[in-house]
């Protein structure tokens, strides 16, 4: 059996699972080689604290310039993982705010580089979070595809 999803996208991990009382923010990775990307954070809510999630563009891996995107981006979440594995369509937006319930949950933002400020070089994204709880415990990737050239192995997205 081939790897079919590593033929066709790069995985990338932003955001290491950690405990996020004050927030945090990512990892940069650069869009040059995707027609997109899709933003996966995770959580497993230990308290009832929400958690502001929100993707960022740069126009380096360094993070430099970083800003909110500059328009709203399919959001798709799963708000209790243990219970279900759908994934359920909420408001287009430049961000998402999870419910207090305890629960381990997905959230999911589908990035266009149409969503990007492109016109001033901005072409890499990363992901922040607000102030919650240390109980919370959070993470994120980012997978980027369809790629733009077929590789055994995709090039490099933390490099600009």
């Amino acid at each position: 059996m081939t790897a079919f999803l590593l033929d066709r996208a790069n995985i990338v991990n932003v955001l290491a699972p950690a405990a996020d009382a004050a927030g945090r923010t990512g990892a940069y990775v650069t869009m040059k080689g995707a027609h997109g990307a899709s933003i996966y954070f995770k959580v497993n809510q230990g308290n009832a604290a929400t958690i502001l999630v929100t993707p960022l563009q740069a126009s380096a891996v360094a993070g430099t310039g970083s800003k909110a995107l500059s328009a709203n981006v399919p959001i798709y979440v799963n708000l209790d993982t243990a219970a279900s594995n759908v994934w359920v369509r909420v408001t287009d937006a430049k961000n998402y705010t999870t419910d207090a319930g305890v629960k381990i949950k997905q959230v999911r933002f589908d990035i266009d580089p149409d969503a990007l400020d492109i016109a001033n070089g901005f072409d890499c994204i990363g992901l922040s979070t607000g102030a919650s709880n240390a109980a919370n415990i959070t993470s994120a990737d980012v997978v980027l595809g369809p790629l733009r050239y077929a590789e055994d192995v995709p090039a490099t997205a933390v490099v600009d």
